[in-house]
């Protein structure tokens, strides 16, 4: 099992869908992983610490869990079959370890309630991780920047004419 941390959440511009990005504790490994936008609201909400009226699904959950005397050990993404992820709530209830079948998103927005560590398993993260070449800060080297194809240079003229055309003198004044 590998120890991750969500690193985001992030929004699909084409779809309702969302990301949640889980980054490997002590590498430089992420795992995206799709949500729904519910679910992602659920995760968000309580990771920025925003108070709600009313319980949402997820803290009516952990309420159960509470007051039945269980506890939430920690949340394990154990399977990718299909190109759909599995996990895997792990339990203590009066002493017996329990495993509950969840989808991610609603294992992440629970453990997120009860401060429970976040697992992936080792085949999952070694199948469906993304290791950045390099950081956003970093200039790439020369002989590592492609040309850019005629073709290429012609589709993104209509950008270039854009923002070649926006007026940004008076940006930010009121």
């Amino acid at each position: 099992m590998i120890e991750v941390t969500i690193d985001s959440i992030r929004v699909s511009l084409m779809s309702q869908h969302r990301v949640v990005v889980l980054k490997e504790v002590d590498a430089n490994r992420y795992l995206p992983i799709w949500i729904g936008p519910f679910e992602a609201d659920a995760i968000t909400i309580q990771l920025q610490g925003v108070q709600v009226a009313r319980p949402l699904t997820h803290d009516l959950l952990k309420s159960v869990i509470d007051h039945m005397g269980g506890k939430v050990s920690h949340v394990l993404v154990s399977e990718l079959k299909n190109d759909t992820f599995y996990a895997r709530i792990v339990m203590d209830v009066n002493g017996k370890s329990l495993e509950i079948d969840a989808r991610p998103s609603d294992a992440i927005a629970l453990a997120v309630r009860v401060n429970a560590p976040l697992f992936v398993a080792e085949e999952v993260m070694d199948a469906a991780s993304i290791v950045p070449e390099q950081s956003l800060e970093e200039e790439p080297a020369a002989d590592e920047v492609e040309p850019v194809s005629e073709e290429e240079e012609e589709k993104l003229a209509v950008f270039r004419d854009f923002i070649d055309e926006l007026d940004l003198d008076d940006l930010g004044e009121s």
